[in-house]
């Protein structure tokens, strides 16, 4: 039985440019206790269609087609109609938490009142249930949080809350959209699991709208490709990710990003400019990662050129100039919110150095204290104990212009677009606003001129400058933040979470730009992300924190092919990879892992 059938939906948005068709003859089918992935790049439509199957679309849009959701035609129904299906036959998981949850309402009270809005429970019993759903999605501490407010919270906390919201009334049909965007591996594997048991037990319908192959292999049954608001290619999640038809396909797949371990290095299998070869792994970079990073390690390069545990002289200002202060330095740093017995110890003595030219990862589940680190590294946050040099400054003496040009040395990538984007400027005037408060460009046109600049230098149409952040997908505005961050050729780029919500072929050529810029500029970036394959990818050290502590750090190969640490390798085993066969193969072996721990 079908939960979800859309036959020839269509969608087109009135713009002040006229018409924008952003869904053709869109026809595909979800049955109950199914997951269908929808995947794409920025801008397909995938979104597009899951706001369509849940009516709604904004105003400016008008659907044809038919999308029905167990049995009830939503294309041009009543919105009283569609209140009745939504949040009990029909839920959500919204791609940004932070629109999707009111900011002066308590977590608890939230997940309540949807509980409430379609059964008929006491308000204790609701809190209750509240409770227990924030456990379930795995937050620490439940009773204490249902109590904070969003913004108490990290993203991947309130991503979590999201789902739990969704997951309240059991529903038939759960369209997910990039629902484990802001979420760690870890706990990324965690609500997979938990949705699809959920699917098993209850018959629900999933559909799933996300750009991580890694997920579609884990957790789909089928594929839906779209491209340009039309799909191109469908089948099994064998079919698709091993075999795949349609050139576009076989482009995005060639994009995603592949988490190298000891094994696969052993097994001969990373690749170099066309060449296979076998790498030692036993410290530095991997070959793949130092091919991104343009590190000339050959393939039968031995440990013993590692022996310090350093990288290789060809990573342009790795180590830094000789007697040069680090970028960012942090030395026993602590960081404690709040006061007595609701005291939370965000740090605790924590070290983390930047060296010029180098990209520092910072890995480790929600909650660890990463985007703390980072901020005190901005001067956003101030640390409780310990010491932060910026640019070789004590910024706790910096003060006034002194502390304004330090800033201005800083480029910042925030985890929010929405957030981190005035919702009431263009996204010329969004990206030009940091020249105009640092007094850079002496005319409009020269600000104008370093917008197009900038817009080039991310993929995006220099055409987008004069629309609202509103009106471009998530993607496009992780873009925008990008290149606003780069505006000022800053000497230090802060990025936390930069490629969370670029589809893998955006996010391929996005750290193709980043790594071409730093080769140029010189920055030095701190790179706050949950996506190990990433980090691997483009930093040169890694430093892994687990609740405000730093676990292990050292160069990517090193930490990433041989961990010292339970912790660093259960973040490894719980990153899934774009084979649906070799992934279940790796989730067996993980929940068994798990298993024996428990017991």
């Amino acid at each position: 039985m079908s939960i979800l059938q859309t036959t020839d939906l269509g969608v087109t948005f009135t713009t002040e440019s006229g018409p924008v068709p952003a869904v053709r003859g869109v026809s595909l089918t979800v049955a109950a206790g199914e997951t269908l992935a929808l995947v794409g790049e920025s801008g397909s439509g995938k979104s597009t269609v899951a706001l369509a199957a849940m009516g709604l679309l904004s105003g400016n849009a008008t659907a044809t087609g038919s999308a029905i959701v167990d049995g009830h035609e939503v294309v041009g129904a009543a919105e009283s109609a569609l209140r009745g299906l939504r949040g009990s036959t029909v839920s959500m998981v919204f791609q940004e938490p932070a629109t999707a949850l009111d900011p002066l309402t308590r977590v608890g009270d939230q997940i309540a009142e949807v509980i409430r809005n379609h059964r008929s429970v006491s308000a204790a019993d609701a809190a209750e249930q509240a409770v227990e759903l924030l456990a379930r999605v795995g937050i620490p501490t439940p009773s204490q949080r249902a109590r904070s407010f969003p913004f108490q919270l990290s993203g991947g906390q309130r991503q979590r809350v999201v789902i739990a919201m969704a997951i309240a009334n059991a529903p038939k049909l759960l369209i997910a959209d990039e629902p484990t965007t802001a979420l760690d591996v870890t706990v990324q594997a965690e609500i997979l699991e938990l949705l699809r048991k959920l699917a098993a037990d209850t018959g629900t319908g999933v559909l799933l709208v996300t750009h991580n192959m890694g997920v579609v292999a884990d957790f789909a049954d089928r594929v839906a490709v779209m491209l340009q608001g039309e799909i191109v290619e469908t089948g099994s999640v064998e079919d698709v990710l091993l075999r795949p038809e349609h050139e576009y396909t076989k482009r995005l797949l060639a994009a995603v990003p592949r988490l190298e371990t000891a094994a696969s290095v052993r097994d001969g299998g990373v690749s170099v400019a066309g060449t296979t070869g076998e790498t030692e792994a036993s410290g530095g970079d991997t070959a793949e990662s130092a091919r991104r990073r343009e590190i000339p390690v050959r393939l039968d390069e031995s440990a013993a050129s590692h022996g310090d545990g350093g990288v290789s002289a060809g990573a342009a200002g790795a180590a830094g100039r000789p007697g040069a202060a680090p970028v960012v330095d942090l030395r026993d740093v602590s960081v404690t919110f709040g006061r007595g017995a609701r005291a939370v110890h965000a740090l605790a003595g924590i070290d983390v150095v930047v060296h010029a030219g180098e990209t520092v990862g910072l890995v480790g589940e929600s909650g660890s204290g990463k985007s703390t680190a980072a901020r005190v590294a901005l001067g956003l946050i101030a640390p409780t104990s310990g010491s932060v040099h910026l640019f070789g400054t004590d910024l706790r003496r910096a003060r006034g212009r002194d502390r304004r040009s330090l800033r201005s040395g800083i480029g910042v990538v925030l985890q929010d677009p929405v957030a981190s984007l005035d919702a009431r400027m263009s996204v010329g005037e969004c990206i030009a606003e940091p020249l105009a408060v640092h007094r850079r460009g002496t005319s409009s046109s020269d600000r104008r001129r370093r917008v197009d600049e900038v817009l080039d230098a991310v993929r995006l149409p220099r055409a987008l400058a004069s629309r609202a952040p509103r009106e471009l997908s998530g993607g496009q505005r992780q873009r925008v933040s990008l290149a606003r961050a780069l505006v000022l050729e800053p000497r230090l780029l802060v990025a936390d979470e930069p490629t969370s919500a670029l589809d893998v072929s955006v996010q391929e050529a996005v750290l193709e730009v980043l790594t071409e810029l730093q080769g140029e500029l010189g920055f030095a970036c701190l790179f706050v992300s949950h996506d190990l394959a990433v980090v691997q990818h483009f930093a040169e050290r890694v430093v892994v924190m687990r609740q405000g502590v730093v676990v292990e750090q050292g160069t990517t190969g090193t930490t990433l092919l041989h961990p010292t640490t339970d912790y660093t390798r259960r973040l490894l085993a719980a990153v899934p990879v774009p084979d649906p066969i070799l992934q279940r193969q790796r989730r067996t072996e993980r929940l068994a892992t798990l298993a024996a721990v428990d017991a």
